[in-house]
Order: structure tokens, then sequence, then C-alpha cells
């Protein structure tokens, strides 16, 4: 369970192959698309490194071993035969989950209850509270898996507050790069609820790693070490941007959220936040950057009828102050994209907040 195996970064559908070049770029090594993530092949600091930088990945798994199962006697025999306190520690409890799928062994609790016995009897306690394995038996084939995150990516460990429709920090950072941002031009959001875009694209640009305010299951394994740990974090030293970063809102209460987020998340010098209607919206001086924005769509928050006014208005002041600029539209109806009067093409369907919505990106 040492050395080399098998990684893999989970998101949500349709935004592999986004997350796919971020772990590239970032240097992992032939990272491979795969239905609800990304599998490449890496050690404990790859384990450790991609909690710590991804911005898009929403988990990282350790896919720690294998092997062919037909039946649960035959899962208990070769579950047994694995070091498992070369992986998990006497004094931190194991929560064991199962999932079968076209298998002969169909019973995700049974099968959940023998591997949990192989780890008792090697002295690992098993309950609530420490790490999480995974027994995956699909086509009759077992795949173990350890969460190495613990809480989904998204918390970022500085964000007390969200606004009525939050987008997730590890969407908002994908939905950034799917718009080409990479740190070095301006961004705007007009209607930023608890000013997730703002401050991602401030992080991003500072250079800051995603996880640098949190702690990660990982760190309850057998295999950490608590000083190589300390010293990968301390390698991701913070830069400076000369951009400013700027959130709009009508909600004077988001205004003031996003402004504490910001605070926490240490990029309040790079970040302004005011209170403003879509028509008041101005571009700041300077080169052209990118206006992102998640938008009420119905549904969820407001009503969608009297929404179309507002995103026509939105098209509107885009299209007579912020020429030359790039634009970011998330939203769930394709016609309310449309009523900005706006060329954009739609990214692939993401599931949100029990809905699909899309990225419509374009240039103004």
């Amino acid at each position: 369970m040492q050395g080399d195996f098998e990684i893999f970064l989970a998101t949500l559908p349709g935004l592999e192959p986004l997350l796919a070049d971020e772990a590239r770029e970032a240097g992992f090594p032939l990272p491979q698309v795969q239905p609800g993530g990304v599998a490449l092949r890496g050690g404990w600091a790859e384990v450790w490194r991609a909690n710590l930088e991804l911005r898009g990945a929403s988990r990282v798994l350790a896919r720690i071993g294998g092997f062919p199962v037909f039946h649960l006697a035959q899962l208990d025999k070769r579950a047994r035969k694995l070091d498992w306190r070369a992986l998990f520690r006497p004094d931190v409890p194991v929560k064991v989950e199962a999932v079968c799928r076209r298998s002969k062994i169909y019973h995700d609790r049974a099968a959940a209850a023998r591997v949990a016995g192989a780890l008792e009897a090697a002295g690992i306690p098993v309950g609530d509270g420490g790490v999480r394995l995974t027994a995956r038996i699909e086509a009759n084939y077992c795949t173990l898996s350890v969460d190495t995150s613990g809480a989904p990516l998204h918390q970022r460990g500085h964000k007390q507050a969200v606004g009525k429709a939050p987008l997730r920090e590890t969407l908002a950072a994908l939905f950034l790069r799917a718009c080409g941002y990479r740190g070095t031009e301006p961004v705007v959001d007009p209607m930023c609820g608890s000013g997730t875009f703002v401050i991602e694209a401030a992080e991003m640009a500072l250079g800051l790693a995603p996880g640098r305010s949190r702690s990660f299951a990982f760190e309850q394994l057998a295999s950490f070490d608590a000083r190589a740990w300390d010293a990968m974090k301390a390698a991701h030293g913070r830069g400076t941007t000369r951009l400013r970063f700027k959130g709009f809102d009508r909600d004077a209460g988001a205004v003031r959220t996003a402004a504490e987020n910001a605070e926490r998340a240490g990029v309040a010098d790079s970040c302004a936040f005011a209170r403003a209607a879509v028509s008041d919206l101005t571009p700041p001086e300077g080169s052209p950057g990118l206006v992102i924005a998640n938008p009420p769509y119905g549904g969820r928050v407001g009503d969608r009828k009297a929404l179309y006014a507002l995103y026509g208005a939105f098209g509107a002041v885009l299209r007579d102050r912020f020429a030359g600029w790039r634009v970011g539209i998330v939203t769930s109806v394709p016609a309310l994209a449309q009523a900005t009067g706006l060329s954009l093409d739609a990214g692939p369907p993401v599931p949100h907040g029990g809905l699909k919505v899309r990225l419509h990106r374009g240039a103004i």
C-alpha cells in the first residue's frame, strides 16, 4: 500500500476535462479523464499536493488496492491478506462503506462488514470520526479507496457565510478556468453574493494554495509525515499582484458577507466589494479582463419571469461599457442567457443544487 498507486481526483460530471487540464498544468503525471473525475498515478506526496493545490477537485481518493472477487468468503479472505497497519493507525477509527454494481456480491452492507472484519482482525478500529475506506465492487472486481480529503475540498477553511444560492468554490474555480482565467487579468462579478468568484480569482492571482487553511483526512493515516507536510505547505508562499478583483451586489448583506469572507481568506487587499445595481456597473481602469456571474435563474431564487429584464439589462451594460472584455454567465435556463443579447457558447450541463447549470461564455 506504499509507493505508487492510482489517485482519483473527483469532480462534478461535465467538468472532468477542466480538472485534467488543471492537474496537467500543476505537473501531475498523465492525468486521465474518467467519468466523475481524473485518474493519475503517484504516491502519498502527490496525494498531499493534490489536496493542497488543486482548486477544482472535490475529493482526492487513494486507490490503495484491488482484486477480483466473486463471493463474500473470498472477499473476507483477500481483505485479510492486506497490510492494513501500513495504511491505518490503531488509534484512528475507519469508517467502511461498500458499493456493489453488476457483481455476484450484491449486498453492500454484507460486503462492508467483511472488509470491516479484516480491519478489526489487524487491530484497526472501525467506526465514525476518523477516515473513510470504500470497497467498490463492480463487474466482480473490488477496488479499495481511501478518502484522503475528509471534508469536501470546496470547504477551503475560511468562508463562514454564504448567500442564498452559493456556488461551491471548486465549481467556481473550474468555471474561471473554462473562461480562460489564469490569474493575470481583472475579474468583475456584478452579482457576487458571498464573493466566491472574486475570492477564487484573487487567490489564483496571488498564488495561494486553496487547501492552506484546513486539515485533511490523510493527516490521520500511518503514512503521514508531519515534517514533510509542513515543508510542502511552507513552499507555497504568497505572491503579489497589482490587479483588483471587484464584486457588486444589490444586497448590502451580501456585500458585507463577501468582504468578511475575503478578509478571512487573506485577500481583502486585492478585492473590493460594493453595493450596486447591474445598471450602475462600470469597468475598472486598466486592461480588459473577465466579467463572470452566477445570477438568479428562477427555481432557486426569485421569479423567473421577472429575470428576463435583468439579464437583458446586464447584456446591454456589457455591450455598452465592457467592449474587449470576456463574459461568463452561469444559469440553468438557456433562454435567460440568450436574453442578454450576447453571443455565448454553452458549456456542458453540471449538477448544482439539484439543477443542471451551464456556463455560457463569450467575448463582448
